[in-house]
């Protein structure tokens, strides 16, 4: 269960939102939209324990997630604008470095399966920083369904991504939700996904 009570968000003077709050059960999705600049990549930042919230609180399964410090982080997998990959490492070295800061393993069998889920097989052992846009994205999507986190916090997951990896990120939240997991996205892209279990929450600047 992710709960947030009464959120606001300040920059500067100028307050951004106010009174924000949900309940996010397992298998529930919260799909947070608004103009730019309203405040959602800093209400993400808040969820993830980046950034504090100016008033209100954030719990997870019931704990302040302020008190909860590294363990809620190791159950949380956060994936901003900008996919974070190091330039010089492979993707294979990427998804293994990943795993790593959470103190998981992953074999070399593992992560060939996961690249080539989001069909990057042949191109696995390529410095990062020589893959596209898109193909960045699709590391960060393989790593998200591969170390096992039970809360996926996403800024913009879909964007740069085309209709082939738009079906696969569709494919992984469907999985990801009907495992008990729980996501929190932002983004103007429609997806469907087999079980409507969305919350919406629009955020008006």
């Amino acid at each position: 269960m992710l709960q947030a009570t009464g959120l606001s968000c300040a920059r500067g003077e100028r307050e951004l939102f106010a009174g924000v709050g949900f309940s996010l059960p397992a298998g529930a999705w919260l799909h947070v939209t608004g103009n730019n600049g309203a405040g959602k990549t800093s209400l993400l930042r808040m969820l993830c324990g980046l950034s504090p919230p100016a008033a209100g609180s954030i719990s997870w399964n019931g704990e302040p997630i302020r008190e909860l410090g590294d363990s809620y982080r190791a159950e949380l997998c956060y994936l901003g604008h900008q996919t974070p990959l190091k330039e010089d490492l492979t993707a294979s070295e990427n998804l293994r470095a990943a795993a790593a800061i959470k103190g998981r393993v992953l074999d070399t069998a593992a992560i060939a399966r996961a690249l080539e889920r989001v069909e990057l097989g042949g191109i696995a052992e390529l410095p990062v920083r020589y893959l596209s846009q898109g193909q960045k994205r699709r590391v960060g999507l393989a790593q998200m369904t591969m170390t096992g986190e039970p809360l996926w916090v996403l800024d913009e997951p879909l964007a740069a991504l085309d209709a082939a990896a738009v079906a696969l990120f569709t494919q992984a939240m469907a999985q990801h939700l009907a495992s008990g997991g729980i996501a929190v996205l932002t983004g103007h892209h429609e997806f469907a996904l087999p079980l409507d279990t969305r919350q919406h929450l629009r955020i008006a600047a």
